[in-house]
């Protein structure tokens, strides 16, 4: 596998001069993706117009990105953004006046806790379950929470802060025991980790396409579970989540009976298409493959910082954390910056340093991030 996966890495220009691993932040961009913008210009050029060409492109990225999750495109929603879905989903599960208690946690990206507390206007009540000081969240204590009157479950799959994963099965089943759906914001996980929405069973999970899955921003996704959401319906919408897109009628509101409900207005059309081309890209690769090579370098990273006297904040098991490793620092912004300067590419949040390998790193990429961290080890708490 090894070797096949090291082909791909002349697909990304970047690596000619630049050590990048921040793909947490935002994917690498391969040859075949920057190219897929031309087609997009050159129908805008001599045909202005081209409806029917980019909706084909947006039934295209719904159908790979099915094939990613191993399920139907009737169940995908092709969104602007992981915001505009979640925000979608919570119009739709804070509908019964019995049920208007979100369960979430501490660990949870800012977009989607402040979806939840801009529901409170409207009577919903956010619960955020706290983490411990290492950044591990028992999942009982999750599940501890869900009550009667709990409208959702609402958990990242990966932390965005320290790369911690969480065991969403168990979450999920004692959830639906409860009758309470489940959202998986799963941003730092998509295309990084294997993920068969089939066999998951959450009902809602969302992510985007800009950073393991090798595309840009303007394009997002909700996973819709047909089998346990027909009965939520969101009132944010747009002419593209109407059954009858063409119906144009203004007099009434005829959703979709799938997941294009959760749609919107007129999707962001030129994301589209380098979205395709990195979907198609990751499908070839494999993200089981990708998951094995991301995983081998997470480890060397990890045994290279803890011997320089580091702290790694991301949990060690298997199973407890995904492709990032995160270290603390005293001043992150200045380490990154010097790293940077050392053209080595990673990011920060909460204090710590990120450093988010993917398939198209290697053992070379490890040793020179060591080899910066080393460097600017004043740097490191």
């Amino acid at each position: 596998m090894a070797a096949d996966i090291d082909g791909y890495r002349e697909m990304f220009p970047i690596f000619e001069h630049t050590t990048y691993m921040n793909s947490c932040s935002q994917g690498a961009l391969a040859d075949s993706v920057r190219d897929s913008f031309t087609p997009y210009l050159d129908g805008l050029e001599a045909d202005g117009s081209l409806w029917g060409s980019w909706m084909g492109k947006q039934e295209e990225v719904r159908s790979l990105l099915a094939q990613v999750f191993k399920t139907s495109p009737e169940q995908v929603a092709v969104t602007p953004s992981a915001s505009a879905a979640v925000g979608a989903i919570a119009t739709a599960v804070l509908a019964n006046p019995a049920r208007m208690r979100v369960v979430t946690t501490s660990l949870e990206f800012p977009t989607v806790g402040q979806i939840w507390h801009a529901q409170e206007r409207y009577g919903a009540h956010v619960e955020h379950v706290p983490a411990d000081d290492d950044h591990r969240l028992p999942v009982r204590r999750i599940i501890d929470a869900i009550t009667d009157d709990t409208a959702i479950v609402s958990v990242a799959h990966v932390c965005y802060r320290n790369g911690s994963l969480l065991d969403i099965g168990e979450i999920i089943t004692a959830a639906h025991e409860r009758g309470v759906p489940v959202l998986v914001d799963s941003y730092q996980s998509v295309g990084a980790i294997p993920i068969d929405f089939e066999a998951l069973g959450a009902d809602f999970l969302v992510g985007g396409a800009l950073k393991y899955m090798l595309g840009v921003p303007g394009v997002g996704f909700a996973l819709i579970n047909s089998a346990t959401t027909a009965e939520f319906i969101p009132s944010t919408t747009g002419w593209f989540a109407a059954r009858d897109i063409f119906a144009m009628d203004i007099s009434s509101y005829d959703p979709a009976k799938d997941a294009r409900r959760f749609e919107g207005g007129t999707p962001v059309v030129p994301s589209l298409y380098p979205v395709a081309a990195g979907l198609k890209l990751l499908l070839e690769v494999g993200v089981d493959n990708a998951w094995q090579r991301s995983s081998e370098l997470h480890d060397a990273l990890r045994s290279g910082l803890q011997g320089m006297g580091a702290t790694v904040v991301t949990p060690e098991g298997v199973g407890e954390h995904g492709p990032m490793i995160a270290v603390s620092s005293t001043d992150e912004d200045a380490l990154v910056a010097a790293m940077q300067g050392d053209r080595v590419i990673v990011s920060c949040r909460d204090g710590n340093i990120r450093v988010s390998p993917h398939f198209y790193n290697n053992l070379a990429d490890v040793e020179t991030a060591l080899a910066s961290f080393a460097k600017h080890r004043h740097l490191l708490a």
